[in-house]
C-alpha cells in the first residue's frame, strides 16, 4: 500500500463514551494498532460549502499499552486542536452516531453520500443506512423470522395476537429495548398499548410471536464484511424481564455460534456486502432472526475482553482492503 488512509469517526461526544465497553473505541484501537491516524467529529460539525463536504475535526491520540489495550479508563485519549478537514479519497469514514434514527440522522446520510462522491469510503454505506430499517430489514428474510405482522390498524394487530396468543409489540424506530411490550390476547392493557404504539392507528408497528428462548439470551452476532465473528454476545434478560438488552439490565455472556446461527449468517452475508453493510449486528433469539442492526452495532469489546479477539482491528483491516481495491 503506497498510501495509508486516515480514519474519521462521526460519533457522539467522545467524553460520553464508556471506556470499558464502547465498540467505537474498539474500532479506534484497531486503527491505531495498524498505524493509521484517527480523527473525531460529530454530525453537527459536518457542513457543505459551495459543493464541498467538510468538517471541523480533532486528531485523536489513544493512551494504549503495548498490547493495544487502554492504559486507563479515565484518561484514555487526548485530542489535538480542531482543524478543518475536506473529505476525499484518502478517507475511510465510520458513521458511529447512535440512534435515534430521525430526520437529523437522515440529513447526515445525504452529506455522507456527497462525501462518497468526493471519494471517501463510508462504513456503512449511506443509502443502506437509510433503506435498511433495523426491524423491517428482517422481513426480507421471512424464512428466518418468527411469525411477524407489520401494521398500524388495531384490527389486524388484535387478530394476530388472538392467533398467536403470546406476542411482542415494538415500534419500528425503537432502540435499547424501549417501548417493547409482551402482550397476551386477554391483557387488560391491550387497547391502550396498541393505541399508544400506533398513535391511534396512524403508525405501523411490528408484532411477533413471543419466543420463549429469550430466557437463554438475545444473541448479538457481529458480522464483518459479511462474515460472522467467531463468538457472539448473548444478552440474558434480568429477572422478570422479557427484553434482552444491556440497556434494560440484561447480562452479557460470550458464547460460540450454533450451527443455526451460522446458517443465518451464510444467508444474510452476501446481501449485506452487496448493500455496503460492512459492520452489522444481528439479533437472534433461539433459532429466529429478530433485528439487523446497521446504524451503530455494539458488542465487540465484551467479546474481545473474554476471548482475546481483536474485532476492531479485523474491521479496519477489511475496510482498508476495500479502500485499496478502489484505488
Amino acid at each position: 500500500m503506497n498510501k495509508t488512509p486516515r480514519i474519521i469517526f462521526i460519533m457522539d461526544p467522545i467524553e460520553s463514551l464508556p471506556a470499558k465497553k464502547d465498540t467505537t473505541i474498539g474500532m479506534m484501537m484497531g486503527a491505531v494498532s495498524l498505524g493509521l491516524p484517527i480523527y473525531y467529529t460529530k454530525p453537527e460539525a459536518i457542513y457543505l460549502l459551495e459543493g464541498v463536504v467538510q468538517t471541523t475535526a480533532n486528531a485523536i491520540t489513544l493512551n494504549l499499552k503495548a498490547d493495544n489495550k487502554l492504559a486507563s479508563l479515565d484518561d484514555w485519549y487526548s485530542l489535538s486542536n480542531a482543524e478543518n478537514l475536506i473529505f476525499g479519497p484518502d478517507d475511510i469514514v465510520l458513521q458511529r452516531k447512535d440512534p435515534p434514527f430521525n430526520m437529523h440522522y437522515i440529513h447526515t446520510t445525504y452529506l455522507l453520500e456527497l462525501m462518497e462522491k468526493q471519494g471517501a469510503f463510508i462504513c456503512n454505506r449511506p443509502d443502506s443506512l437509510r433503506d435498511c430499517n433495523e426491524k423491517m430489514f428482517t422481513t426480507w428474510f421471512p424464512e428466518l423470522c418468527p411469525p411477524t405482522l407489520v401494521a398500524s390498524q388495531s384490527s389486524h394487530i388484535k387478530a394476530f395476537i388472538e392467533k398467536h396468543h403470546d406476542t411482542i409489540l415494538k415500534p419500528l424506530d425503537g432502540m435499547g429495548g424501549s417501548s417493547i411490550f409482551r402482550v397476551a390476547e386477554k391483557d387488560p392493557n391491550l387497547n391502550v398499548i396498541i393505541e399508544t404504539l400506533t398513535e391511534h392507528n396512524q403508525t405501523s408497528i411490528m408484532v411477533q410471536r413471543y419466543i420463549p428462548e429469550i430466557s437463554k439470551g438475545d444473541k448479538r452476532i457481529i458480522l464483518i464484511d459479511g462474515k460472522p465473528a467467531p463468538y457472539l454476545l448473548a444478552r440474558v434478560p434480568a429477572a422478570n424481564e422479557t427484553r434482552g438488552n444491556l440497556a434494560a439490565g440484561a447480562t452479557g455472556l460470550v458464547q460460540e455460534l450454533s450451527d443455526n446461527d451460522r446458517r443465518i449468517c451464510e444467508i444474510l452475508g452476501p446481501e449485506l456486502v452487496k448493500r455496503g453493510l460492512y459492520f452489522v449486528g444481528l439479533d437472534v433469539i433461539g433459532n429466529y432472526l429478530t433485528e439487523i442492526n446497521v446504524t451503530s452495532p455494539t458488542g465487540i469489546r465484551q467479546i474481545d475482553d473474554e476471548k482475546g479477539t481483536f474485532l476492531g482491528q479485523d474491521l479496519i483491516k477489511a475496510l482498508v482492503a476495500h479502500w485499496e481495491k478502489r484505488a
